[in-house]
């Protein structure tokens, strides 16, 4: 199957599935909650918008990358997040209505950072004077479209038929994880070449940002004195990103259209649950 063909159709259809999902076990109240837990909501999104791209720009600066492959890093930093973090949530006895809380709040909020993260990332990784850039209020369009309007959809369904929000729920999650691997793999054969390089290169990369923000967030959730399941959904949260939308941002050809740079994310969507 092409490349282009899987980043062109089964990518955003992968995306919008997942966010679709989240949607579906979204309310209101998930936003209000930072009105209700100030400091926890706080603390969280300053670790996840602030911290995370500042060390996933650290590390790709530190680490031996390509230009491409360093990009790839950044973007990722900068997806902060998804559907997966919710769950380990869950799964590591944590406060699973912040972590929710968190989630719904950064993807609002990334859709404006997304273009700004990357684009000072590729002037400062490829050059000053790369034509590869990130058109602002187009690329925020694009992915409020592919990322807003599902997420919106599920919140509508779950609100009006909850009964069917709770089967489809169900239903989504696998066949996302479906059209994931599909795309994973798909990007890993269109570059097979180099795949063990990538992995060795791009793997310690990935797995020390995972590792570092699971640390980082930990400590900040503790210092500011948020009790123990509060601590565990930050450091989840901080430590988890959305593979898949920086996967989307990186190759889908109306966006970057740069296959290579979501290598780290592919891979790093294979050895994040290690």
């Amino acid at each position: 199957m092409e490349s282009n063909f899987l980043t062109a159709v089964f990518l955003p259809l992968a995306l919008f599935i997942i966010m679709l999902g989240m949607g579906l076990g979204l309310t209101l109240d998930d936003f209000k909650r930072v009105l209700i837990e100030p400091k926890a909501v706080i603390v969280g999104l300053i670790a996840q918008l602030i911290l995370l791209p500042i060390v996933g720009f650290g590390l790709a600066t530190v680490f031996p990358l390509s230009p491409e492959l360093a990009v790839g890093v950044t973007i990722l930093a900068a997806c902060p997040g998804g559907p997966t973090s919710n769950m380990i949530s869950y799964l590591v006895k944590g406060n699973v209505a912040l972590s929710i809380t968190l989630t719904a709040i950064s993807t609002l909020i990334t859709v404006f950072t997304i273009p700004l993260v990357v684009n000072l990332s590729m002037q400062n990784f490829m050059g000053q004077g790369t034509a590869l850039q990130l058109p602002f209020m187009t690329t925020v369009i694009q992915i409020a479209v592919i990322t807003l309007i599902p997420i919106s959809i599920g919140m509508v369904l779950h609100r009006y038929k909850p009964r069917l929000a709770a089967t489809v729920e169900k239903s989504v999650k696998w066949l996302s994880l479906f059209f994931l691997a599909l795309i994973i793999v798909g990007l890993l054969l269109k570059e097979r070449a180099n795949v063990p390089s990538f992995f060795l290169q791009v793997g310690w990369v990935t797995l020390t940002l995972n590792i570092v923000m699971m640390a980082l967030g930990y400590g900040i959730a503790t210092i500011s004195g948020l009790d123990k399941p509060c601590a565990k959904s930050i450091t989840v949260e901080v430590g988890i990103q959305n593979g898949t939308l920086a996967i989307a941002i990186a190759s889908t050809p109306t966006l970057l259209n740069m296959p290579t740079m979501a290598i780290p994310a592919a891979i790093y969507s294979l050895i994040i649950f290690l």
